[in-house]
């Protein structure tokens, strides 16, 4: 007998979109299009048994709100906020779309005994958490000054504090300073406009859109192949884990958001746009306490500068996490390396997207950056005591009894071909479309999770161009053409609160 059926729920229909990937970027193109297209039928396919299982975890990411207030590899010239300034554009716009969802009744009310919670349905996944930035030394200082004297023109930034002086970087962090030689020069900015996010539990909050439209989502079903029919219709394949049966379903729209498995998807759809790209997968680790001695003293997200040969998204940092109601600090991350594409993968996840056309620029990137793998190497040869000394260079009076080390997730980062028959390795995040707009995947890493609706904005004019007009009034009020917090004029901070509460932040520039 054939075992191969039409998954459970979509019948021989055809279905208007699959999305595969219980992630965050699925989950925020599910609930988009659940709201513009409730007459669409949607399916999502996840093939661990729980959304949220890989990157958008709780504990696979430090659950930082990326906004550009903190992160230096934003801005590595001090005189230059391009960068700082579009991610905190497309950030405005993600509590923008959250805070849309939510006057709609989508986010459920939080419990009023979560900590998080701050009476608004946003608090089940968003903490306001001040945004720290500290360095050291007179370079790292002077470099600080600068930047902060740069992104103070800006209207999203104009609140960033700075300061030189000890008592008061101490009153923003204690753990910073306690213990810390007196003679040692440095130097923080602050605003208090930051977030921590729990994007787990902002994925579930966005399928439950998907959901209560009538659109399913499918936990272990692995997809093994995609095929485009002459049709025009696409064919997607895929395996119960429960059963072991093998399944197809046919659709007129692919949304491949699996993460580190998305290269591999997109290779087997034979999507010419994905030739000559190649993935390099990368790991972390960090150090977690949860002593409420130590937690308690310290209620911000402090970044600093990245270690010299150092990948961009290795910067360190000390976060307070808010996590399923209780609180948490995390330190990191500290580099790993595994030939898995995910962290539920398989060893061979790597060797899988080796293609001919993808050799050589996947070699030319890894001879392009060897002081990367120099600085692998000797994250993978340090030891505890390594790691946990490194935590003391931000916190003196760490005890390393109060600190556990948990592994976080994998990211597949991104190596393109250059057009020079070489390869460069990419440390963002990239859309890319079938040239007939049938097709979509997701590939690389930060600061993904925390501008999905900016990037989802981006697929719906690349692949709905035909819905413009008739999705325009919806699209206007949830992905506003210009981020409100910014185009308002309204300081950060204050928006931040306006969103939590649900404030239309149009009313209040129209009203001052």
């Amino acid at each position: 007998m054939d075992a191969r059926t039409h998954e459970s729920g979509c019948g021989d229909d055809i279905l208007d979109a699959v999305l595969i990937g219980g992630g965050i970027m699925s989950a925020t193109l599910g609930a988009l299009l659940s709201t513009l297209a409730p007459d669409w039928s949607i399916a999502l396919f996840e093939r661990l048994g729980e959304p949220a299982g890989e990157s958008s975890g709780a504990w696979n990411n430090a659950g930082t709100g990326h906004s550009g207030l903190c992160e230096l590899n934003y801005m590595p010239d001090p005189e230059d906020a391009s960068t700082a300034a579009r991610i905190a554009d497309q950030f405005a716009l993600s509590r923008r779309f959250w805070s849309a969802l939510a006057a709609r009744g989508a986010f459920p009310e939080p419990d009023a005994a979560h900590p998080a919670a701050e009476r608004s349905p946003l608090g089940a996944f968003l903490t306001s958490t001040p945004h720290v930035t500290v360095v050291f030394g007179d370079r790292d200082i002077a470099y600080l000054r600068r930047r902060w004297a740069t992104l103070r023109e800006l209207p999203a930034f104009a609140e960033m504090e700075y300061t030189e002086d000890r008592a008061v970087i101490g009153a923003w962090a204690p753990l910073l300073v306690r213990g810390r030689a007196d003679d040692e020069p440095m130097a923080a900015t602050r605003h208090t406009g930051g977030t921590d996010i729990d994007f787990g539990a902002l994925t579930r909050a966005l399928l439950a859109t998907m959901t209560e439209a009538g659109n399913p989502v499918r936990l272990h079903r692995e997809i093994t192949g995609l095929r485009r029919g002459a049709d025009g219709l696409w064919t997607v394949r895929g395996r119960d884990l429960d059963s072991g049966r093998t399944f197809l379903v046919r659709t007129r729209f692919v949304f491949v958001g699996a993460g580190g498995y998305a290269l591999r998807l997109l290779q087997r759809a034979r999507l010419p746009e994905v030739r000559g790209y190649a993935v390099l997968p990368m790991g972390a680790q960090f150090l977690r306490t949860r002593e409420p001695e130590v937690v308690a003293e310290h209620a911000a997200k402090v970044y600093s500068q990245a270690s010299l040969g150092a990948p961009p998204m290795s910067v360190p940092h000390l976060d307070r996490r808010e996590v399923d109601g209780s609180a948490a600090l995390m330190f990191g991350p500290y580099a790993t390396f595994s030939t898995r594409l995910l962290r539920h993968g398989s060893l061979a996840d790597l060797f899988t997207t080796v293609r001919p056309h993808n050799v050589v620029p996947l070699v030319s990137a890894c001879l392009r950056n060897l002081h990367l793998g120099r600085y692998l190497l000797g994250q993978l040869l340090a030891s505890r005591r390594d790691k946990f000394a490194e935590l003391q260079r931000f916190c003196p009076t760490a005890d390393a009894a109060d600190w556990e080390l948990i592994q976080a997730g994998q990211r597949a980062q991104l190596v393109k071909p250059d057009g020079r028959f070489g390869g460069e390795l990419q440390f963002g995040t990239e859309l890319v479309t079938g040239a007939d707009g049938t097709i979509a995947g997701l590939l690389g890493a930060s600061p993904g999770a925390s501008i999905a609706p900016d990037i989802m904005r981006d697929l719906l004019e690349r692949c709905f161009p035909a819905r413009r007009h008739e999705w325009a009034p919806v699209l206007a009020e949830l992905l506003p053409e210009t981020p409100a917090a910014n185009s308002a004029g309204i300081p950060l901070a204050t928006a931040i609160s306006l969103v939590a509460q649900q404030i239309p932040l149009d009313d209040v520039s129209s009203s001052s």
